[in-house]
């Protein structure tokens, strides 16, 4: 599980004095334990791996946005310290399909589904987040699928 190896990076960091991943990992670890929290008062998911890929994924997806901010505010060592931290995230997120692939996969769904209008893209969102969590950006699975449809 995803979450073991959160836990043994990070004893790992802290027995190696690495500070840097550490706090990163500790980031992560506080992240999760913030949306089991927030899914207490919920209903249960499914799957903890696709709720573990979801919070890095938004996480991953926050960093990016930082280093972008960061690098047109000419603020090169604040960028620098969000590089190392998406690093760290980026390292336990699920591997991403290929473009190609995912393309690929977004038509299987639609078939499968019998979708043949934009309305049906909820429905098709729905069942890609579902089975693809964490391995896909789900802007460009959007993206994939209104081509589908359209």
């Amino acid at each position: 599980m995803i979450r073991d190896d959160i836990k043994t990076a990070t004893i790992t960091a802290m027995k190696a004095k690495d500070s840097a991943r550490l706090g990163a990992l500790r980031l992560i670890s506080a992240a999760l334990k913030n949306k089991d929290i927030e899914l207490r008062t919920g209903t249960a998911p499914a799957d903890d791996n696709a709720t573990v890929a979801d919070v890095l994924s938004k996480m991953a997806k926050q960093r990016r946005e930082s280093i972008e901010m960061y690098v047109q505010g000419n603020r090169p060592e604040l960028a620098d310290a969000e590089r190392a931290e998406l690093g760290v995230i980026e390292s336990f997120m699920p591997t991403q399909m290929a473009a190609g692939e995912a393309q690929a996969a977004v038509r299987a769904i639609v078939a499968e589904l019998g979708a043949t209008s934009v309305k049906d893209m909820g429905k098709v969102m729905a069942a890609v987040k579902e089975r693809f969590a964490g391995q896909l950006d789900m802007s460009s699975a959007s993206a994939m699928v209104k081509a589908a449809l359209g």
